[in-house]
């Protein structure tokens, strides 16, 4: 459907055209959900012709009272109900929440603050958000990063301590395993990950003995007035 632009009816063998325009959100990461194998390469190129990164909401607090206009009039309208206007303190509510659940959460609390709000004014007390917190680094002074170059660098510290010498070979040997696995044996996905060409990844593989070199007959061997050819 996606590459053809076409459907079949259940039943029918005749392709109908059809004129779409087809929109599609994750919150995954793709390109690892590939490199691990858990989402198809195809798909992916079929649908990302354009990509567009989207922060949460309480990364973007310019666009809360935006939206929040917008769903007033939208639920008014659905109401019946007149014009409606909103307190300063209402307003101030709302750009210091956190919406851990994003603009669906917000759409909500609008929806139920026009049901129990008087007299067409939405105060502060009218709001119900959620005890929901999002908690963020500089709201914890304990707080321990545990991003991916965070936890790598706790690593290395470790195998400083620990070990002596050669550490540079045997960084490059374990990453190099840990990426083959990480993709599924595939030396494409392995290449592509560490940025390397595969041929240098497959040569490197081979001398870590993770790649059975592959050996067949060609000639005659050297015994005998044969020769004996080794292909890799």
């Amino acid at each position: 459907v996606l590459q053809e632009r076409e459907v079949v009816r259940l039943g029918s063998r005749k392709n109908i055209a059809i004129d779409v325009r087809v929109l599609a959100a994750t919150n995954v990461q793709l390109e690892k959900a590939i490199n691990a194998g858990h989402f198809r390469e195809d798909l992916y190129y079929r649908l990302a012709v354009v990509s567009l990164e989207l922060s949460p909401l309480r990364e973007r607090p310019g666009d809360i009272l935006p939206l929040t206009w917008h769903f007033i009039e939208v639920y008014r309208r659905r109401l019946g109900y007149g014009p409606i206007t909103i307190s300063r303190e209402a307003e101030h509510k709302l750009k210091s929440y956190n919406w851990p659940g994003n603009i669906r959460e917000l759409e909500n609390v609008i929806h139920h603050t026009l049901l129990i709000c008087h007299k067409g004014v939405i105060g502060r007390d009218d709001l119900r958000l959620s005890n929901m917190r999002i908690e963020r680094q500089d709201d914890n002074p304990h707080h321990i990063d545990n991003s991916a170059e965070a936890l790598l660098a706790r690593a290395f510290q470790t195998l400083f301590e620990e070990q002596a010498g050669a550490l540079h070979e045997k960084v490059e040997d374990a990453l190099l395993r840990a990426a083959y696995r990480f993709s599924h044996y595939n030396q494409v996905h392995t290449a592509n990950l560490l940025g390397l060409s595969r041929n240098v990844t497959r040569s490197r593989l081979i001398k870590l003995g993770e790649l059975a070199v592959n050996k067949r007959r060609t000639g005659e061997n050297m015994q005998g007035g044969r020769m004996l050819h080794l292909s890799i």
